[in-house]
């Protein structure tokens, strides 16, 4: 099979080769960074005496020969080997694994789990979710360092700021049913607002004009932006989310490891624990992660104003494409606390439901600052995907549409409604081709539970099913 270029959208100085086969026939896009090879060329020139052994290995391993790389003094108590090409080996038989293994889950895409060794890939995409969850760039870098059995590698380095450098800077949030455009930098919402195809999309038409009269004058400007959308366009306490390491993570390393992890000289190259976590993981935790109270940084965003403009709903994709385009891809929320549009579904977990720590793990990357982000929470079979939705729609609160793959698997859902909240039978109508429970004709919110292919059906449906749709 051939190959095939593309660039990625946020990061359009690097390019990616994918390939479109694997060893075992598989499709394996996979991107390789043009940096290993070159590299390991250098290396190769520079090297004297052994020329025939490097030459063997690069002809066993190609542009995927890293043995060039140096390890590091206690390289057997660090977690991961990270290879120029973007890929992240990590020894599931690691003191670290676990907390390891949560990190990268946050910013790489698994691609294969075997028993001992566990590889990773970071992608554009996989680092825009972790930016779009509160990870910022230089902790991302700064714990790939601390984690690395080697030294982190100039492009990986380099690809992370392209990535993560607009990501997660500019928000869609959805509030009173209303679509606002969020941000805390002045330079980019002028430059959002010059563009056309925003313009043509305010609410506020005059909204252009008066930016650009008042260019230089910041005051001015969030002055103008505030009256836009007078209702919630500056807050003292923009959704930063602290949350980013689990608690039961933090406090395992505050209570336990700290006391243990043993003092390690890179210069005196003391004896190496391979059962005690390194000092320096341990102090990133406490220092970044649960030193909340010192953190400067966190106390600065808070104290910072957020410029925001309203868009036309009939417009939001357009803008959303163009965001993509400009290298500013929109993170969507739902301020669904603040939300008195929308009546509330008035339902809760049951005392006797009880959430696993995975699960209130996931729930966590979803909540923050009183708002709902917009993504996808993966789980394998079995590890209770249905129960994770339903708290997230108890946590809502509002009505709600789920799309399930079969009428089984719509009557599973119903079922598990009622097991695990205090929803009523008349809160839930079915809509398949099957059941088709009657639409409710007053104005009270409701679950409503259907399939991808009855809602994606293009077809002449019937008259139950045409009143179903329309109230879809």
């Amino acid at each position: 099979m051939g190959s095939r270029k593309r660039t990625a959208a946020a990061a359009s100085n690097i390019d990616e080769t994918y390939n479109d086969s694997d060893e075992d026939g598989n499709a394996a896009d996979y991107p390789v960074l043009k940096i290993g090879s070159q590299r390991a060329d250098q290396f190769n020139n520079t090297r004297g005496g052994n020329d025939n052994s490097m030459s063997y290995m690069r002809k066993i391993y190609g542009d995927r020969d890293f043995s060039y790389m140096k390890l590091k003094p206690d390289h057997r108590s660090r977690p991961i080997w990270i290879s120029p090409d973007a890929h992240i080996y990590l020894e599931a038989h690691s003191p670290v694994y676990k907390h390891a293994r949560d990190f990268l889950i946050a910013i790489a895409e698994p691609l294969c789990r075997p028993e001992f060794i566990h590889e990773y890939q970071i992608t554009a995409y996989s680092l825009y979710a972790a930016v779009s969850i509160g990870l910022v760039t230089n902790d991302i870098i700064e714990y790939l360092e601390r984690l690395s059995k080697t030294t982190l590698p100039d492009g990986i380095k380099e690809f992370i700021k392209l990535c993560t450098l607009s990501y997660g800077k500019v928000k869609l949030v959805l509030k009173q049913n209303r679509y606002f455009i969020e941000c805390r930098h002045s330079e980019i919402v002028q430059k959002l607002l010059n563009d056309s195809v925003i313009q043509a999309a305010l609410v506020d038409e005059n909204t252009k004009a008066t930016i650009e009269n008042h260019a230089d004058k910041m005051a001015n400007m969030t002055t103008t932006l505030l009256n836009t959308a007078p209702e919630q366009t500056v807050t003292t306490e923009p959704p930063v989310d602290e949350d980013v390491v689990p608690k039961d993570i933090a406090d395992f390393y505050t209570n336990t490891l700290l006391n243990t992890a043993p003092e390690q000289t890179v210069t005196t190259e003391p004896p190496v624990d391979e059962d005690v976590v390194p000092k320096d993981i341990a102090d990133f935790y406490t220092n970044v992660i649960d030193n909340h109270d010192e953190d400067d940084d966190a106390d600065a965003l808070r104290n910072l104003q957020i410029l925001s403009f309203e868009i036309k709903q009939e417009h939001l994709e357009n803008v959303q494409k163009k965001c993509i385009e400009l290298e500013y891809p929109l993170l969507a929320e739902y301020d669904f606390r603040n939300d008195e549009f929308n009546p509330n579904l008035k339902i809760d977990l049951k005392p006797t439901t009880g959430l696993r720590p995975y699960q209130e793990k996931s729930l966590r990357k979803m909540f923050g600052n009183s708002r709902a982000r917009s993504g996808i929470i993966v789980l394998p079979c079995g590890a209770g995907k249905t129960l994770v939705g339903v708290t997230a729609a108890t946590t809502i609160n509002k009505r709600c549409l789920v799309l399930a793959t079969s009428n089984v698997s719509v009557e599973q859902w119903r079922s598990q409604f009622r097991l695990w909240s205090t929803i009523q039978d008349h809160q839930i109508i079915r809509f398949t081709r099957e059941t088709r429970d009657q639409v409710p004709t007053k104005p009270d919110p409701v679950v409503c539970i259907s399939t991808y292919s009855m809602v994606a059906y293009t077809g002449k449906r019937t008259y139950i099913a045409e009143e179903a749709m329309r109230y879809i």
